[in-house]
């Protein structure tokens, strides 16, 4: 599954949502790959081009329950798991091989035994739910309300922001890729955290998203006259990506910290602004954040620092697999004010999927996603 003497067969568990339908369209043009495989329960039955005719004519195979995936011979290597928070362990489980671990074992002999028994071996799973980011158990259930039913699996599993662990995602089977909030927050914060130039327990986090980031199942709080002409501020103070950044800030900072992380919904349909508050450590000032950031990000694709004095927007990383990154002096002595954007849609989710994946396949990283960003 390495190089470029065949074409990686994929397939896509969760394929009418937002992010589900992403995947596809960056996967359609992509070189090295041939969709075999798209599963959506609500819409099974379906071509995809009647669910989201932006995808009609690609040749893109029916949509399916999962329940009726016939996975005896089915040659695939990578799959995609878009699938709502919580349910996703069980398939992964199954897809790879493990069992012998509480509740999970009970599932896969009796619900995935034909799963099990006939998915081809060294079968990759890129993983876009939250079902895999925890890596404490107990925050896990206590956060998402439910106990881990693959903690052996939970163990293996790699945090996927692909600019911070190349080398571990090129090895793994099981890559659970972060959040959108998260990807926003971490990708500014983690350089800056280990070069101790801002006070780990000093951080503020005001981020803001378009709704797709809220999923495409039917909710009234989600309907246009909710939501348009206006801004509101939602899951304060016990929003689930709190614990996702501050384990891995935690990481970055050798001890255990606890951020200010807020969210708000605005009325566009994609993208995410986070302005982070920081205060400066041991003598920085915010010209060395920038060179910091600068340096870290020197020869990386997707993720750039913009000039001195410029603040990125959603709008310039719309469609794109980009994260920019400015930074400020505030007018506050020793503090600095962060701002970063990317699409929550493309690197927020089904972009650094396919980046993560790139990894994975031994392919070129940037394979598939140089779109330049959409303007207007």
């Amino acid at each position: 599954m390495s190089g470029n003497d065949r074409r990686i067969r994929v397939g896509i568990l969760g394929a009418s949502g937002y992010a589900g339908a992403e995947l596809a369209r960056l996967l359609v043009p992509h070189p090295n790959v041939e969709i075999v495989l798209l599963t959506a329960d609500r819409k099974a039955g379906q071509h995809v081009g009647e669910v989201f005719p932006h995808l009609a004519g690609r040749g893109l195979p029916y949509l399916m329950s999962l329940s009726e995936v016939e996975w005896s011979g089915l040659e695939i290597d990578i799959v995609f798991c878009a699938l709502p928070h919580g349910t996703t362990q069980d398939i992964v489980a199954g897809l790879l091989h493990e069992t012998g671990h509480g509740l999970v074992d009970e599932l896969v002999v009796e619900e995935q035994k034909d799963l099990v028994s006939s998915i081809k071996s060294g079968v990759k799973v890129i993983d876009l739910s939250a079902d895999f980011r925890i890596e404490n158990l107990d925050t896990y259930a206590e956060w998402y309300g439910q106990p881990h039913r693959a903690p052996n699996l939970q163990t293996e599993a790699v945090y996927g922001l692909s600019e911070f662990a190349r080398e571990e995602i090129r090895s793994s089977r099981l890559v659970a890729c972060p959040g959108c909030y998260p990807t926003v927050s971490l990708l500014p914060l983690l350089p800056l955290l280990e070069a101790g130039q801002v006070d780990p327990h000093d951080i503020i986090i005001d981020a803001k998203s378009g709704v797709t980031g809220a999923g495409r199942a039917l909710k009234e709080n989600m309907l246009f006259a909710e939501v348009g002409e206006g801004i509101h501020a939602y899951g304060i103070a016990h929003h689930r990506h709190g614990p996702e950044i501050e384990q891995e800030l935690s990481h970055a900072a050798g001890e255990d910290i606890t951020v200010n992380f807020t969210p708000h919904l605005i009325p566009m349909n994609r993208g995410i602004l986070a302005t982070v508050y920081v205060r400066l450590a041991n003598g920085a000032a915010a010209g060395d954040l920038r060179e910091t950031l600068e340096r870290r990000y020197a020869d990386e694709p997707f993720v750039g620092v913009v000039p001195d004095g410029v603040a990125p927007a959603t709008r310039h990383v719309r469609g794109s697999n980009h994260c920019l990154i400015g930074v400020f002096a505030d007018r506050i002595a020793g503090r600095a004010i962060i701002v970063s954007v990317l699409d929550n849609l493309v690197k927020g989710a089904a972009g650094q999927a396919v980046q993560n994946m790139n990894l994975v396949c031994g392919l070129p990283e940037t394979t598939g996603l140089e779109q330049v960003p959409l303007f207007p």
